[in-house]
């Protein structure tokens, strides 16, 4: 298998909304969004299949040494074969590469963020700067995109921390701020037991209203940040944010089952999603 056909059937297997974006891209920017995607889920795999926290920290320094490779000209794994070719025309640089890395090792190292500053310093790690580098494979042109990017991929974090919560739960993981779990009387041991009471449920629909809330007031702030020059070359952002706000309320209209099931889209309804904003330019 070559390098490009193991990127493609990296993110096609993934059955991630981030797929149904790239369709609509012409070949030499779907070739980079899909060679990064690929680097972006196989760290993350790393944690997300983790046994041995001290085998996944050896994964990921072992990915540190193989993008500082791949930039001095001898990537070795099929993904940074893949990406290399193309980083230079679309501005990939390591520390875009390293910051991801150093966000899944936030992962090993911590299952609790205390605010929403710290939880934020997080996000901007594994999304912000996911942002940042699609901005520029989709055809950045204006600065201001930039800002709109992170204040998206912020956005797309949040809306998948409120779906999997109870996925999370069951690794261990809260990442819904400690101060906010305090205001609205939830525990985190009730989290993590997934418990079910009614009284818990109330307290609990509260608190994830309050994070759907953030989040779509997020959607908003970066729709507004978005230049109108780079509104066309977007789309592909545009497509991610128009699937991701409409599972976000599909959850709403669950009421916030998500401790005990996982709410998604049908790869149909994705589609159509994306197709509906490359045809009419809108979310």
């Amino acid at each position: 298998m070559n390098p490009q056909d193991y990127v493609q059937q990296k993110a096609a297997a993934s059955g991630s909304s981030f797929y149904y974006a790239f369709l609509f891209l012409p070949p030499p920017r779907r070739a980079a969004i899909t060679a990064f995607y690929a680097f972006c889920r196989e760290v993350d795999d790393i944690v997300d299949d983790m046994v041995d926290p001290g085998v996944a920290a050896t994964k990921l320094a072992w990915w540190q040494t193989e993008v500082a490779q791949a930039f001095a000209g001898q990537p070795s794994h099929p993904v940074m074969r893949a990406l290399m070719p193309l980083a230079g025309r679309f501005g990939i640089e390591p520390r875009h590469l390293l910051a991801v890395i150093e966000g899944c090792q936030m992962d090993l190292q911590q299952t609790r963020y205390l605010d929403f500053a710290g939880l934020q310093r997080y996000c901007h790690l594994v999304a912000g700067i996911v942002g940042e580098v699609a901005a520029g494979i989709f055809g950045q042109t204006e600065p201001g995109t930039t800002a709109y990017a992170h204040k998206l991929g912020l956005a797309l974090q949040l809306t998948n921390i409120i779906r999997d919560v109870g996925e999370d739960a069951m690794r261990g993981r809260i990442y819904l701020p400690v101060e906010e779990l305090q205001a609205f009387d939830v525990k985190a041991h009730q989290i993590l037991q997934r418990e079910s009471t009614p009284e818990f449920r109330q307290r609990f629909v509260r608190l994830m209203q309050f994070q759907a809330q953030r989040a779509h007031g997020l959607y908003d702030e970066a729709f507004a940040l978005l230049p109108d020059a780079d509104r066309r070359a977007q789309k592909p952002g545009l497509m991610m944010a128009s699937i991701y706000r409409t599972l976000l309320r599909e959850i709403e209209r669950d009421d916030f089952t998500v401790l005990h099931q996982r709410v998604s889209l049908t790869p149909l309804r994705k589609f159509w999603l994306a197709w509906r904003v490359q045809a009419l330019g809108r979310v």
